[in-house]
């Protein structure tokens, strides 16, 4: 395992000349307050360097994670049934942010590199080899909510190992990063009080709602997200379990009423 901290050469980062990593930050940018945000921002990354996946979450001291954005690049997406694996148990025993804790008590923010081989068993099979995964960097800051907020970059075995030169590339945009996934998940929490409900949902979940809305078919919405229609089912249902209903129309009641009640 590696740390880095994001505090060194803060002055020279600002001035970094790499043009890709700028025009991906852009895009990322232009996603915030998405509903799409998990997707997009992961394909504006992937214009800079190739990820297969990344995710976005919270941990806290004394309650379970929260995953706020994920997605999948080129291959396919198994980071819900990943996430459903950690929330369940793998997190109460997760020691990959310990030593980030311990950092975070002098600084604000840190890079960490994680290679697959160095997870407990349990993780490691449960996560990385089911889904050959190899590698994972992320981005980790506290959070007011007296715990950590962590974003995750992952690379399978399909792909190269992280380079020293990427490494440091995403320590340098570290903090631009950071700060838009901290404006992003702000703006969404504001919106899941007095915006729409679907906010209260991850990407994939309010895609699927979105799309059922409109009145697209479930063989519609699988073609056009390039998923299976039982996949849409899947979403579907965990969407709407979430948001306390059980029918396509209770779903158009919520949304219909909100929207009169809105000022």
């Amino acid at each position: 395992m590696q740390l880095i901290s994001l505090q060194e050469s803060v002055a020279s980062d600002c001035r970094t000349d790499d043009s890709a990593g700028q025009e991906a930050l852009v895009g990322i940018i232009g996603s915030i307050g998405d509903a799409t945000f998990g997707r997009e921002a992961l394909a504006q990354l992937n214009r800079w360097m190739p990820l297969c996946w990344w995710s976005v979450y919270r941990l806290f001291d004394d309650q379970p994670p929260t995953l706020h954005a994920s997605g999948s690049f080129g291959v396919s997406d198994g980071t819900q049934e990943c996430w459903r694996v950690y929330r369940a148990s793998l997190y109460r025993r997760d020691e990959t942010f310990f030593l980030a804790k311990e950092h975070l008590r002098e600084a604000d923010a840190a890079l960490l590199h994680w290679h697959a081989t160095e997870f407990s068993a349990r993780h490691r099979e449960a996560i990385y080899s089911r889904h050959g995964l190899r590698e994972r960097l992320s981005i980790v800051s506290a959070h007011d909510e007296c715990g950590l907020t962590s974003i995750n970059f992952y690379r399978n075995e399909g792909q190269q190992a992280f380079s020293d030169k990427e490494i440091d590339a995403i320590r340098k945009l570290g903090r631009p990063l950071l700060a838009s996934v901290n404006r992003h998940l702000s703006l969404c929490g504001k919106a899941s009080v007095g915006g729409s409900p679907l906010c209260a949902l991850t990407g994939r979940e309010r895609d699927v709602c979105d799309r059922i809305l409109k009145g697209w078919t479930h063989e519609g919405i699988a073609a056009d997200l390039q998923v299976s229609p039982a996949t849409v089912k899947t979403y579907r249902d965990r969407a709407f379990e979430r948001l306390g209903i059980h029918h396509r129309n209770e779903l158009f009641a919520l949304i219909l009423g909100h929207s009169h009640a809105a000022p």
